[in-house]
């Protein structure tokens, strides 16, 4: 591999990994509070269609981000009232809202934008890191990236001290496991819910918004492809754990990478076998075959004050 190859790589590997990791990042919050978002693949691709519509509209990138992040949060707080408040099966729930999602955006982009069409709508500018992209080979792979890519690191490094060292992360972490005692603790159950699952949805919506106008710049059917499905496998790959998740989530970008950057090298590899290559990696990861899982113990558990 050349250097100009691996330069390649590696970029393509961090593009690809951060819908990933900042959808994973959120997901974890939710879960460790109990709550499951099957949805989230709803959420991102609510958050593609809202933040291409909103770019296109204005013609401002900046305010396209707002109306992606903005409409995954109506997915997110759908999703909370009716796995919190209502107590709705919370599997049932977010595969429920992902095929509504995936038939409106359909349908709104053929209605907007046409059937056949691949409208380029205005997208984030590469952000040059002083002194750091301008390092040989890594330089521009890594920090040559628009800057949504930086600003996501450091939401994630914000969630995962927020989890491990402060009262909210206790507080998350207790209403996941015992809700009861943590009820009687006086952490109110229902809140803590609410906000994993806003937690989620807020980045959910930048890890849409990051396909459609950080990175391809264009809105196309159902484009997320799955990625929602991939974030929550990669929690689990993780065992729930900030560090883990995030090695998954690169784990799997790396494997979609590998895609484009084989036959690139001259290595005869059916292409087939490329693309599900990720997918396979996430199936281990839900059968438990690649370590001991260990789920809080409310996960996808309705709570009610007062029963046993």
């Amino acid at each position: 591999m050349t250097d100009e190859q691996l330069a390649v790589f590696v970029a393509s590997s961090l593009r690809l990994s951060m819908p990933l990791i900042l959808a994973a990042s959120g997901e974890m919050v939710s879960e460790r509070a109990g709550v499951l978002n099957m949805s989230l693949e709803g959420m991102m691709l609510t958050a593609a269609f809202g933040g291409a519509l909103g770019s296109w509209a204005t013609g401002s990138p900046g305010l396209g981000l707002l109306c992606g992040v903005g409409a995954a949060l109506v997915v997110a707080f759908l999703q909370a009232v009716l796995s919190v408040t209502l107590r709705a099966n919370q599997l049932v729930v977010g595969i429920g809202f992902n095929l509504l999602v995936l038939g409106a955006t359909t349908f709104l982009y053929r209605e907007i934008f046409g059937p056949l069409s691949r409208e380029v709508i205005p997208g984030f500018a590469k952000w040059h890191v002083p002194l750091l992209g301008d390092l040989p080979v890594l330089g521009p792979a890594l920090f040559q990236q628009v800057g949504l890519v930086y600003a996501g690191l450091a939401l994630v490094v914000l969630i995962w001290a927020l989890l491990r060292y402060t009262a909210l992360g206790l507080a998350i972490d207790a209403v996941g496991e015992h809700p009861r005692a943590a009820d009687q603790a006086g952490v109110w159950v229902a809140g803590v819910r609410y906000a994993g699952v806003v937690v989620a949805g807020v980045m959910a919506g930048l890890a849409g918004v990051f396909i459609s106008v950080g990175d391809i710049n264009t809105f196309t059917e159902g484009m997320t492809n799955g990625q929602g499905y991939l974030a929550i496998a990669a929690v689990i790959f993780g065992g729930w754990v900030g560090w883990r998740t995030l090695g998954a989530c690169l784990l799997f970008g790396t494997a979609t990478a590998l895609q484009f950057q084989l036959p690139a090298m001259g290595i005869a590899i059916p292409t087939a076998g490329l693309i599900m290559l990720p997918y396979v990696l996430a199936l281990l990861a839900v059968a438990g075959l690649v370590g001991r899982l260990s789920p809080p113990s409310a996960l996808t558990i309705p709570y009610r004050r007062g029963v046993s």
